[in-house]
């Protein structure tokens, strides 16, 4: 995946989120009308419903009044003697006797009749105390129209009250009468709804943003890696191919054994190199898949780093690198696969062979603390710079310095080292300052 399709990635994706985000604002904008027009149709439905009760309410209250008002032949007068103190809440003045049963009945028999089919609460009460001598719930049933009620003053009943004096009214009052409550939060759900939706789409865009960009990489590493292999793997096959073809053109009667030898030793250390390279690669496979068994046992880890140190003033007698050994340690055993480690302490030497500009100086010390066996590989090359370091050990990754050509490997070999040494419960760390070298640490705990 290149960078262009990348960036068409990331410009479709902030397309969509802004078409989402206008899209959102949009239908937020429209819905918010639509509420607001909705609760004005509400309250104005609701001012009317409330208008016709009003007057609904005030024309039984006013019938009862007619009723029983008997000393009022101009029943005009008794208009002014209802009062409606809130939408559902009315009192009624009046100076004749009154039966709190007839009272009882007519407001039932009124009511029903303006269509208000609602629970009432009727009180009777007393102008001079300001006291209630009578109160009652009245409840609406369907098919009862209003059903018998309980009286609220215990020990009282319409029959044994004559209010006949004067300085009474009563009131009425309707507790299921009011207006419908408005829903504010309405206005808040839109907001809601568009943060919702815009943090989900954030979310998987970057989700999804995020698996691109390491599958590129991915594909980046792999291309890399490919090409570095073919390259690792060309060059010894083509030494081999080039020495095998001098031996063959070379009469084997003639005193030629020098050149013999030479042209031999070549297909023998190219050969290796390539075996090498591929035994590297197939056992970073084998450990990818678990496939590893290591063969562990107690060996002297002193006597490794003589050998170590052996081959490798053999091997740099032309380039004249230099290799310094101190066994410090003076408990020098461990139990561990002494093949895959003597394969680290020869990834490390590479590994500071190829970053070093000139002549290699390599230092390795052994040691003991209360952690357990200690090695330490230091250099003097080129160093890590410490954006570098926390991916070294990372499969395919090699420091680059410049033009990645210019390093051999295939980026598998500090991969290696740290599974091998997880793998025997050990632990790596690393220490580098750019232009002076790195120094790598290895511990292996007592068994």
């Amino acid at each position: 995946m290149n960078r262009w399709t990348v960036n068409s990635v990331v410009i479709l994706g902030l397309v969509s989120i802004f078409s989402i985000l206008l899209v959102q604002f949009v239908w937020m904008r429209s819905t918010v009308e639509m509420q607001a027009k909705n609760i004005a149709i509400q309250e104005k439905e609701d001012s009317l419903n409330l208008r016709e009760f009003s007057q609904q309410a005030h024309s039984a209250l006013r019938e009862v009044l007619e009723q029983i008002s008997t000393n009022h032949p101009d029943h005009t007068d008794l208009y002014g003697a209802i009062k409606q103190i809130k939408s559902n809440h009315f009192t009624v003045d009046f100076n004749e006797d009154l039966q709190p049963f007839y009272l009882e009945t007519l407001l039932k028999k009124e009511l029903y009749h303006q269509n208000i089919h609602q629970d009432f609460v009727y009180g009777i009460y007393d102008c001079f105390t300001d006291s209630i001598v009578l109160g009652n719930l009245i409840k609406f049933t369907k098919d009862s129209l209003y059903a018998d009620s309980k009286h609220g003053l215990p020990g009282l009943t319409p029959e044994s009250l004559n209010l006949t004096k004067d300085g009474h009214y009563f009131t009425v009052y309707f507790p299921n009468v009011k207006p419908k409550p408005i829903e504010a939060a309405s206005f808040v759900s839109p907001w809601v709804y568009l943060v919702i939706i815009i943090l989900f789409v954030i979310v998987f865009f970057a989700f999804s943003l995020g698996i691109i960009i390491r599958q590129k990489k991915l594909s980046e590493v792999k291309t890399d890696f490919i090409n570095n292999m073919t390259h690792e793997l060309k060059t010894p096959i083509s030494t081999i191919s080039l020495s095998s073809e001098m031996l063959m053109r070379m009469d084997l009667a003639e005193e030629n054994h020098e050149k013999i030898h030479k042209y031999a030793s070549i297909i023998f250390k190219e050969n290796k190199r390539l075996e090498n390279q591929v035994e590297r690669v197939l056992n970073v496979a084998k450990l990818d898949k678990d496939q590893v068994v290591l063969d562990k046992e107690l060996f002297n880890v002193n006597e490794l780093l003589t050998e170590v140190k052996e081959n490798f003033e053999f091997n740099q007698t032309e380039i004249g690198g230099l290799l310094t050994i101190d066994c410090d340690a003076q408990n020098f055993e461990i139990k561990a696969d002494s093949v895959h480690i003597t394969n680290v302490i020869y990834n490390l030497l590479d590994n500071a062979i190829k970053y070093c500009d000139g002549k290699a100086v390599i230092h390795i010390q052994t040691r003991n603390d209360k952690n357990g066996l200690i090695i330490e590989i230091s250099d003097n090359g080129i160093g890590i710079k410490k954006e570098n370091l926390k991916m070294i050990f990372d499969k395919f990754y090699r420091v680059p310095t410049g033009n990645v050509h210019d390093v051999k490997g295939f980026g598998l070999g500090l991969f290696y080292v740290k599974l091998i040494i997880e793998a025997h419960q050990g632990k790596i760390d690393v220490k580098s300052t750019p232009g002076k070298g790195t120094t790598f640490t290895i511990v292996f705990k007592y068994n």
